[in-house]
């Protein structure tokens, strides 16, 4: 007998964002984690205002704030010139109740989630379970989850959210392609407790910092600063991680003659690659399972949270009586985001920071110039890349 509930693979935003939306909606979900606990990492930390919007519902936007670094400005920067063109997010005041990005540990969110949920008893979380393989019938689907001793589990439940990451085991399962590209860069993200914001004029809180020969990102948080740099692949994992050489990046950056503390350090592989579909019968992909593209835009993570917001709110619609055509809906609205605004804005910010021929490269910055100094094009700009234009367009998505 199938049981009367919607699985959720993945405790993520994407998954928490999921689970938390059902419930409120009275319909009973069971979260499995492969972790022993919630992940405490430094991944994702840049909410855009229409995610603080859609989070306001579950009373955790004022908590994530006191948390976090309000970033009401951003820019581009040239790494010899400075400043080439600083955005404002107040033109977007009327757009949203919250005109800024906020830089926020995503830990920070599937906690709060977590604990709005812990008091629910038509809430499970099952934790120390790998989600493996899917099967599925027209009443329900099992979810086969292992455990660290080897043991297999079947989980039954009326409908799947595969939230389980770039290497969805859920995605694998229901055999949907995944087609994309590698960028030849690993990017390498540096935690410091240095304080560039004093060492650099006119620094905003996110700066993508544009050269021919090594661009980098910089991005503060309330404690920390965070450092992006492009590393060539042929570079070794020893010499990249290299304690001299980690300095010697940095101190290019900003000298420093006291030296650079660092909190943390992480190199990994960038995607960019967008699920074949987002559902598969009672099954859906939401956040890293569907898509994976390059951070430069902070798109990611609020793409995830925007998908599980579109697919359980629409879950909880077919649950309670409405035509499960719905669901197909879901797919074709997010998928549409995912190629045409964020793989596209990211790709193209990866394209002005290391860009090489100076004739191109001098477009790409009279075009930022042209743009911040136009208040149209400022805020059209703005709605893009905050992800709120996105928004407003799935309608037109049959």
């Amino acid at each position: 007998m199938t049981e009367n509930r919607v699985l959720i693979a993945g405790a993520g935003p994407a998954g928490l964002v999921a689970a938390a939306v059902l419930a409120e909606a009275g319909v009973p979900v069971a979260i499995v984690e492969q972790a022993r606990d919630l992940p405490d990492d430094l991944r994702a930390s840049t909410f855009h205002p229409p995610t603080l919007d859609m989070l306001d519902r579950f009373g955790v936007t004022g908590a994530m704030i006191e948390q976090g670094l309000v970033c009401p400005t951003w820019q581009f920067r040239d790494r010899q010139k400075g400043v080439i063109a600083t955005f404002d997010l107040g033109h977007l005041k009327d757009d949203t109740k919250h005109p800024y990005r906020l830089q926020c540990e995503q830990w920070r969110l599937t906690r709060m989630l977590r604990d709005r949920l812990a008091d629910n008893p038509d809430v499970a979380f099952v934790y120390d379970a790998r989600a493996v393989e899917v099967a599925q019938d027209s009443d329900g689907v099992t979810l086969t989850i292992e455990r660290p001793d080897g043991s297999r589990e079947p989980l039954g439940g009326r409908f799947l959210v595969g939230a389980d990451g770039a290497s969805s085991a859920v995605r694998k399962s229901l055999g949907i392609g995944f087609e994309g590209e590698t960028i030849p860069e690993i990017f390498l993200t540096l935690s410091t407790t240095f304080a560039f914001h004093d060492a650099i004029g006119d620094l905003t809180n996110i700066a993508y910092i544009s050269d021919p020969e090594e661009w980098f990102v910089l991005l503060r948080t309330a404690s920390l600063w965070r450092v992006l740099f492009p590393t060539d692949p042929a570079e070794t994992e020893a010499r990249m991680m290299d304690p001299a050489r980690i300095e010697e990046r940095l101190q290019a950056v900003v000298p420093n003659p006291a030296g650079y503390e660092l909190r943390h350090r992480t190199a990994y592989r960038v995607h960019e690659r967008v699920a074949e579909t987002y559902a598969q019968g009672r099954c859906f992909l939401a956040g890293d399972a569907a898509h994976i593209n390059n951070p430069l835009g902070g798109m990611g993570m609020n793409g995830g949270v925007h998908d599980s917001f579109n697919l359980a709110e629409k879950l909880a619609q077919v649950w309670r009586g409405a035509d499960p055509a719905l669901l197909e809906r879901y797919g074709r609205q997010r998928r549409k985001v995912a190629l045409e605004t964020v793989q596209a804005t990211t790709m193209r910010n990866r394209q002005i920071l290391n860009q090489r021929d100076p004739e191109v490269r001098r477009a790409y910055h009279d075009d930022l110039r042209a743009t911040a100094a136009d208040p149209a094009k400022h805020r059209a700009f703005l709605l893009r890349t905050s992800m709120i234009q996105s928004l407003r367009d799935l309608e037109q998505v049959a």
